[in-house]
């Protein structure tokens, strides 16, 4: 029997997030009519950032938030939750989209890291926080030129950096294929996402926020000057409204053609015996992210469990159901599961307890991004890009600013005033991932045609 096969034996395919006690009650479903100053729609960290600083920055304004399943269940309680100062999936990304506005983005990600710990101080959230840093480790031939890399584009940058060659990084984190890492260790670490999405839920109540769950929005339309938000079983009549449906606004025909909603698949191990966790070290506990093409990521939990994810995936036209069928079975993780075991060879004792995906709304910039519509009154933000657990705290704020006519500086930068490239349509979209995916889960070792491919996808504008 395989690794796989034995440590997936007893595994149960939901989130390890959201299989807690602690979840809160659940809100009731509107029913009827009724008003309000400004409407949120989505239950995710977007719209629980978003209808948390409206109150703190307003008490008298009257805050409606409607989810149309239960807080927290679509992506937001799926993710790996390895946070961060980057506003744009690394700062080499930044550099890539927005080089001349590099420096202001790097001081609005830490601005925006220090307003999130405020907010956990504030409102007393306990999201099992723990703020080791983050490390980037280098994997397979030359990676260690890329860590180096990453090491110096961060210090000339300001970051509290400290490279680890191949020794050193092993004393972090004991796996056999670290060549070296770059490790950042401010304002950067690890949350549990449900806990987090939960205590801003209490936030937002607290504040006098009106929550709705099981109340999905159906349609918008405008009757005498005001915005009329129809849902399944009552009517709310709004002049402004922030959209932060992220990756399941991708079925959306404008929004669609920018967004791409991907999977991504995540495990978690039972929790690590004291011998066990000897054999990998972590005494600093950061988020690890690797240098690979199709990159895996890992972390602990505060029970330290493993989590590990990274394999992506993609269903013809997009994300539009939290749980498709065969990401609850043990088709999509088998692989993954592998990897693992090539991660920490030691652990081959080890049990899986849960495995799940999540949606990623995927852009060519790989970072959120705005939407208007009905001449500004309506406002999307999304498109995290896998890095939306502290990045959406930003895109609420300018998303409510954008909606406010605000006059803030980031109002007139690009990253809020320019849009990521259009993605081609189905079925071209489909045999395109198909394609890249395939190619991805082996270029670093074979190269080849799939090395070819990788690089025509980056020239089209994807930074794979």
């Amino acid at each position: 029997m395989s690794f796989a096969e034995k440590a997936l034996k007893d595994v149960t395919f939901f989130p390890f997030w959201l299989d807690s006690p602690d979840a809160p009650e659940v809100q009731h479903q509107l029913i009827g009519q009724t008003d309000a100053d400004l409407l949120i729609v989505g239950g995710g960290f977007t719209g629980l950032w978003a209808a948390v600083q409206a109150k703190e920055e307003n008490p008298g304004r009257d805050v409606v938030l409607i989810e149309a399943g239960k807080v927290a269940y679509g992506a937001s309680g799926r993710p790996g939750a390895i946070v961060s100062t980057s506003l744009m999936h690394g700062l080499h990304n930044a550099l890539r989209v927005f080089p001349n506005d590099i420096d202001k983005l790097e001081e609005m990600g830490q601005e925006n890291m220090r307003g999130f710990l405020k907010t956990l101080e504030d409102h007393k959230i306990d999201a099992q926080q723990e703020w080791g840093g983050e490390l980037t480790v280098g994997i397979g031939k030359g990676s260690f030129d890329t860590v180096k890399e990453e090491y110096e584009v961060h210090a000339e940058h300001g970051h509290d950096v400290e490279l680890l060659d191949a020794t050193q990084v092993k004393e972090h984190v004991n796996s056999p294929l670290y060549t070296g890492g770059c490790w950042s260790k401010a304002l950067s670490g690890t949350v549990h996402p449900a806990r987090l999405a939960w205590g801003l839920k209490k936030a937002a109540l607290s504040l006098g926020v009106r929550i709705y769950e099981h109340t999905p929005m159906e349609n918008i339309e405008r009757i005498n000057g005001v915005l009329n938000v129809k849902t399944h079983d009552g009517l709310i009549r709004t002049p402004k409204i922030l959209l932060c449906t992220n990756a399941f606004a991708a079925g959306d025909k404008k929004i669609k053609k920018r967004v791409v909603g991907i999977r991504d698949r995540v495990m978690a191990t039972e929790p690590l015996t004291a011998e066990q966790l000897e054999r990998v070290g972590w005494k600093h506990r950061q988020g690890v992210y690797d240098t690979r093409t199709q990159l895996n990521y890992t972390r602990l939990t505060k029970d330290n469990r493993i989590i590990f994810g990274g394999r992506l995936a993609y269903y013809y036209n997009g994300t539009e159901n939290t749980d498709p069928a065969y990401e609850r079975t043990e088709g999509p993780f088998g692989v993954l599961a592998e990897k693992f075991n090539d991660y920490f060879p030691q652990l081959d004792d080890i049990k899986f307890t849960h495995a799940w995906s999540g949606p990623i709304a995927l852009t060519t910039r790989m970072a959120v991004h705005f939407q208007n519509y009905w001449n500004g009154d309506v406002v999307w933000a999304g498109g995290y890009s896998g890095f939306g657990v502290s990045t959406s705290r930003f895109g609420a704020r300018v998303g409510l600013a954008k909606l406010d006519k605000k006059s803030l500086p980031e109002l007139d930068m690009d990253i809020s005033t320019s849009m990521p490239n259009w993605v081609p349509p189905e079925p071209f979209r489909w045999i395109g991932s198909q394609i890249t995916f395939r190619a991805l889960d082996s270029v670093d070792e074979k190269g080849g045609w799939r090395r070819a491919w990788v690089n025509l996808v980056q020239r089209m504008g994807f930074p794979i």
